[in-house]
């Protein structure tokens, strides 16, 4: 009865003036919550979702909704309200798939009997920091598939032709309608016989038998653009799966791993990297050799430069992928080397220049030869 119907407003929990949007966002969030499928063997949680379910289906129909605010519950029984009464069937995929898309295990599909482009297929390349940055040519051999030349495709054995699929009448999909807990619904499905293509091949070529391609092992040239990064594809078309019902080839994607550079990291189109200069050349000026992917050029730099002062090289990093004349610049970081080892005379000197900067007289770093061997035969207690 009408009466022992909760409103179908409160049920969804929106006002008389909700929009169509918001009643079927308050839908998705009670069917979600509801659904026998994240409730299995709840029978209160089955009611309610089919109570949540019923609702929908009538507040987001505008004629039927209009009629539920002028008649409420009445409007659908038997002969009330003039509305011819309402059963609660249909096809409820349509619904789910307008709400939660895979969901519910893939949403409401449509018949697609027209042609389809066949799928992607992939491979990978590895090239070196400097093939990136400047582009290259390789050759890639690999498993692809190509068109029967015996049968151009069609499958079938020369001489003879596909037919009609008689259960799907050239569809390549088939209707299944069931009774459910909401009443009749319906699933479209690959048609089993021809499997989704429309058509039934009695004798089949010999040489592809029947498929309409062949796989061959096949050698390609694979153009590498300037600027390309580590992990980009580069598309090659139609190197891909066959297409359905005539539809075109896919495509092959080829992804780029870029090998490690000893001396250059990569940024975007930017290139970054150290360069040392000694000690003198950081305290007097000069020219400093920088390593780039051009080539070694000379930067002057200035009278007392410090250790991890960074220039910049314009132009000296890698091309755009857009246009290859267009190039980031190179970032180098200097750094100031401080020798390991020292003769006797360099160290002389660089004590006579650290008074000379202190003011401060310094004591002889060396020990005489004699002096030094008598230390370490005391240090391991042996004799003097």
């Amino acid at each position: 009865m009408a009466e022992s119907k909760r409103d179908y407003y409160e049920v969804l929990g929106v006002s008389k003036t909700a929009t169509e949007d918001e009643i079927k966002k308050a839908y998705r969030q009670v069917a979600k919550k509801y659904h026998p499928d994240m409730n299995p063997g709840d029978k209160e949680a089955e009611a309610k979702f089919k109570e949540a379910s019923e609702a929908y289906a009538i507040l987001s129909d505008t004629e039927k909704r209009r009629q539920y605010d002028q008649f409420g519950h009445a409007a659908f029984e038997q002969g009330g309200g003039g509305a011819g009464g309402f059963e609660f069937t249909g096809d409820m995929s349509d619904i789910f798939g307008d709400l939660f898309g895979d969901f519910f295990g893939g949403g409401r599909r449509r018949a697609n009997t027209g042609p389809m482009k066949g799928a992607n297929t992939r491979a990978g390349i590895r090239i070196t920091f400097e093939e990136a940055v400047f582009g290259t040519e390789k050759e890639l051999e690999l498993n692809l598939k190509e068109e029967c030349a015996t049968c151009h495709g069609s499958g079938a054995k020369p001489g003879s032709s596909s037919e009609t699929c008689s259960k799907c009448g050239g569809q390549g999909q088939v209707v299944f309608t069931q009774q459910s807990l909401f009443g009749m619904t319906r699933s479209v499905q690959t048609c089993p016989d021809c499997r989704g293509t429309g058509k039934i091949i009695r004798e089949k070529c010999l040489d592809c038998h029947g498929a309409g391609y062949l796989t061959k092992r096949k050698k390609i040239q694979v153009t590498i653009p300037a600027g390309i990064d580590n992990g980009q594809s580069i598309r090659i078309r139609g190197k891909g799966e066959p297409g359905e019902r005539g539809g075109e080839w896919g495509d092959l994607l080829v992804e780029v791993s870029v090998s490690r550079h000893p001396i250059f990291q990569r940024q975007e189109y930017d290139i970054y990297s150290t360069a040392p200069m000694s000690f003198a050349q950081a305290a007097l000026g000069g020219d400093v050799r920088i390593s780039t992917v051009d080539g070694d050029v000379l930067y002057s730099v200035a009278p007392g430069t410090q250790t991890d002062t960074k220039v910049r090289l314009r132009g000296k990093g890698v091309p755009t992928l857009r246009n290859k004349q267009v190039r980031g610049d190179h970032y180098v970081t200097l750094v100031v080397q401080v020798p390991s080892k020292l003769t006797s005379e360099q160290k002389e000197l660089l004590k006579k220049f650290d008074e000379s900067m202190t003011g401060e007289k310094k004591e002889s770093t060396e020990r005489p030869e004699k002096e030094e061997k008598s230390r370490k035969k005391n240090f391991f207690g042996k004799d003097k």
